[in-house]
């Protein structure tokens, strides 16, 4: 028996924050973030996977995969959840359609392939670098990439970024103003 290694991420999608499962074996991002590079750090970042996650997931839910057997979703209860909160099962296949037409648009037309080879269909890096005539090692980069590029666009960072030191404000009322002896 082959044991899995499942992973828990949190994704926010529609204002409803999720925790997703991920399958890391199954995943080309998974193994990914597994690897270590010479320097000790993983190949792709947490906020990449996270990222490349989350494309796949909606591009599931969009039902956009290609189909290996009969369609039976005519036969099932039209008003079953679909996943987000108050849409039928049609609706969140739209919604999650749309998601990923914006997401591959903000990537642009430079990543968005690899991005649906990698991410949604799970081919692996030497496969897409075989099938576009890449040199050896090159996909990695490309995809890490197109990934922050995905990460941008779902709002998604390394680190939480702000002003170095906030402007100090005061709530208290001005002298004379509504106060005792008034």
């Amino acid at each position: 028996m082959v044991e899995r290694r499942i992973d828990h991420v949190e994704v926010e999608i529609d204002g409803v924050r999720r925790a997703v499962a991920i399958d890391l074996e199954e995943s080309p991002l998974g193994w990914l973030a597994r690897r270590r590079g010479r320097d000790g750090r993983s190949f792709i970042a947490p906020v990449q996977l996270i990222a490349g996650e989350r494309l796949r997931a909606d591009f599931t839910r969009a039902g956009m995969a290609p189909r290996l057997t009969a369609n039976w979703d005519a036969v099932t209860r039209a008003d079953r959840a679909g996943g987000a909160a108050g849409l039928n099962a049609s609706e969140a296949m739209l919604a999650a359609r749309q998601r990923v037409g914006r997401a591959l648009e903000a990537a642009g037309p430079e990543f968005s392939g690899l991005l649906m080879d990698v991410c949604c269909f799970l081919k692996g890096l030497e496969q897409v670098e075989q099938e576009r005539c890449w040199p050896n090692r090159t996909a990695k980069v490309v995809l890490a990439l197109g990934l922050d590029r995905l990460a941008r666009h779902y709002g998604l960072s390394a680190a939480a970024r702000g002003p170095a030191r906030a402007r100090t404000r005061a709530w208290k009322a001005a002298e004379g103003a509504g106060g005792e002896g008034a």
